[in-house]
């Protein structure tokens, strides 16, 4: 079991001018997320419902590449409608009984904060390998790695939340 120790934790935070709702729901909607980042494959929603507590909940399979390497997950996401917040986990095999996934933690949280220019959202990710060996060797790449995912995932959300291609440009009808 890894300890605190073993854990790679990247945050990254971005001011998009648009509403929080807004921008939570759009977070909200996993299956997108291959539009944003480009080692992600793909993101499949397997199951959803409603917690006891009222949050809604889903568990995801996600298809990514890094470097061409592939590596694959099940993820149960909690998401707050009112508080504007997602929590996320690994899924256990009583909620998804095929999960076999290539970490041993993956876990963190999304939130969106009113601000002065729109939403601060701030993603929140630990996860660990669970190889110490592993971790000497490609741990800094990992950790650069899941912080420009983080970094591209925020930025298409900005792009397309007011109106802008990811180089900038302003999208024109068409």
């Amino acid at each position: 079991m890894p300890t605190e120790a073993d854990l790679t934790t990247v945050v990254r935070t971005m001011t998009i001018a648009a509403e929080p709702r807004r921008v939570y729901e759009l977070a909200c909607q996993m299956e997108r997320y291959s539009g944003f980042m480009q080692d992600v494959n793909a993101v499949t929603v397997l199951q959803q419902g409603v917690a006891p507590d009222g949050r809604r909940w889903t568990i995801t399979h996600w298809d990514t590449s890094v470097d061409g390497v592939p590596i694959y997950w099940w993820e149960y996401d909690l998401l707050d409608d009112r508080e504007l917040r997602i929590e996320f986990r690994l899924a256990t095999m009583e909620e998804a009984p095929d999960a076999a996934n290539d970490m041993d933690r993956f876990e963190g949280d999304w939130t969106f904060e009113p601000s002065a220019g729109g939403t601060l959202v701030t993603l929140h990710v630990e996860f660990d390998f669970g190889i110490p060996e592993l971790k000497k060797l490609i741990g800094p790449t990992l950790e650069i790695k899941v912080g420009e995912n983080s970094e591209m995932m925020l930025a298409g959300m900005k792009a397309e939340l007011e109106g802008r291609c990811t180089d900038g440009e302003t999208t024109r009808p068409t």
